[in-house]
């Protein structure tokens, strides 16, 4: 059969069905239909006539597509007519999950296959409620028993419900706690290598009564400093030892400067 003869039929079963269906189940359906034919349909041609479909309503033209979610293929309106939708089916998308409610359910989403006493290790707090109400709306399910632990605890996963209420096909299309918590993630402070050099790495301008230098202290924190700069290049060198004069030179020339200042005051004995 003709890849174009099959696809209505995929689309016309996958429309009416209640459930997400598996391109197996495509098969199997098909082939039942067709019980007469002896050319009979394969996996390979199904999945084939899928991406077909899916390029078909991917395009603006339609308000639904095709996707993969909940373990099988569905029809499903696109996200861009929530509203609209909501206004019709109002009181379905209001009810929320309580918080204890969504706590259990990322904790059994993200580490299934999972015990009650695991859970409630990680939230601190009795789980049982929360529990009852999630089986109560089938979006996790007991998967048997842990025989290593005392007492052999139910062990729970998560239901198909619940990864075609979210638009999954499978657990591992979850996204990652990184992906989650992206936003929330602190970011260091950036900081130049040209903050952190030495005073005489800094270019100084001349002829400047003050430059402003970037030093780092002892607590590792950028100090800016003001450092007195004189315009007379002389007025920066070293004082010559062998020109200054002695300390009594000092005192006979003050001496003889009093006598001089002082030529008819009388002296004293």
């Amino acid at each position: 059969m003709e890849l174009s003869s099959i696809i209505p039929h995929i689309e016309v079963l996958i429309f009416a069905s209640e459930k997400p269906l598996t391109a197996a189940d495509v098969v199997e359906l098909i082939n039942n239909a067709f019980g007469f034919m002896e050319e009979r349909i394969t996996q390979e041609q199904v999945e084939a006539a899928m991406e077909g479909i899916k390029e078909k309503y991917a395009s603006e033209f339609y308000p639904f597509e095709i996707r993969e979610s909940g373990g099988g293929w569905q029809f499903l309106t696109k996200k861009e007519y929530h509203k609209t939708i909501a206004q019709l089916n109002g009181d379905k998308f209001l009810k929320r999950l309580s918080t204890a409610a969504m706590e259990t359910l990322a904790i059994i989403a993200y580490k299934q296959p999972i015990t009650k006493g695991e859970i409630e290790a990680i939230r601190g707090v009795n789980s049982d409620y929360s529990i009852q109400k999630l089986l109560e709306k089938e979006l996790i399910v007991i998967s048997g028993r842990n025989e290593a632990l005392p007492g052999k605890p139910l062990i729970y996963i998560t239901s198909k419900n619940f990864m075609d209420y979210f638009g999954i096909n499978s657990p591992a299309d979850l996204p990652k706690i990184k992906e989650v918590l992206a936003d929330q993630i602190v970011e260091g402070t950036l900081i130049r290598a040209e903050d952190f050099t030495s005073n005489t790495d800094i270019p100084v301008e001349e002829n400047t009564e003050a430059t402003s230098l970037l030093t780092v202290n002892g607590d590792g924190e950028l100090v800016v400093q003001e450092e007195e700069t004189s315009t007379d290049p002389e007025a920066s060198s070293p004082l010559n030892t062998e020109d200054a004069p002695t300390g009594s030179n000092e005192e006979e020339h003050h001496d003889t400067s009093d006598e001089q200042s002082n030529p008819d005051e009388p002296a004293t004995e």
